[in-house]
């Protein structure tokens, strides 16, 4: 990080970019635009959050809205997770974002690194950084529980997006488990994670009616829990 001076930071109001933004900002003092890409179905607690906590660091916020409705309806359709592909576009959509600026690194908020390292190269030059590289969940607690983040009720592991919960539920119920077992298995392997925290968060989950006919009926598909 020391010769990060400027970035973008990828902003989704979940705690991780949360506390990827505090560090960047308290802890290596970088010139940093929180960026949010909306895909269409952001919790407004996230917005509220990531409102919120940009303001309280002092730091430029911009919204860029955009529609993941295809990737969305076709991962759940078939009952898979969407996260792969959304992150790729939101990346990409991120990359443009930095390249038109003259900013050369993205920061984001995952936790896990890219093999042995926190960053690659992307297309353009862009480096992409995780910052949170191999910070335990502990850790990230810690740094939370001082800033003006509010936990949204949100069914899964996490804390912006209305999405995730529905995949999550179509997912386990024609596997019998989570899409997440992988990262959360590296994320204990890697002593970030507490066995018994991972066996947890593995868990299927139970999605509110509200919630599953909202996202499902925006996105033209069954309404149905399967």
């Amino acid at each position: 990080m020391q010769d990060v001076d400027r970035a973008v930071l990828a902003f989704s109001g979940g705690k991780d970019s949360v506390v990827a933004l505090y560090l960047a900002v308290k802890r290596y003092g970088v010139d940093v635009e929180a960026v949010m890409v909306d895909h269409g179905f952001m919790a407004e607690k996230a917005k509220e959050n990531a409102r919120r906590i940009a303001e309280y660091f002092g730091v430029p916020f911009r919204i860029i809205e955009a529609d993941y409705s295809d990737i969305f309806r076709d991962a759940l359709s078939r009952s898979e997770s969407p996260c792969s592909r959304c992150s790729d576009r939101t990346m990409s959509l991120l990359r443009q974002y930095a390249r038109e600026r003259g900013i050369k690194y993205i920061i984001t908020g995952h936790e896990i690194p890219f093999g042995g390292k926190p960053y690659r190269i992307m297309k353009g030059g862009i480096v992409q950084i995780r910052l949170l590289s191999m910070m335990s969940e502990e850790e990230r607690g810690e740094i939370l529980e001082d800033l003006p983040f509010e936990y949204p009720e949100l069914p899964g592991y996490t804390t912006n997006c209305l999405i995730l919960g529905v995949a999550i539920e179509r997912f386990c119920r024609k596997y019998g488990y989570s899409p997440e077992h992988r990262r959360l298995a590296t994320m204990v392997r890697l002593g970030l994670m507490s066995r018994e925290r991972a066996e947890k968060k593995a868990r299927c989950v139970e999605v509110p009616e509200d919630q599953r006919k909202y996202v499902l009926e925006r996105l033209g598909l069954n309404t149905g829990k399967g």
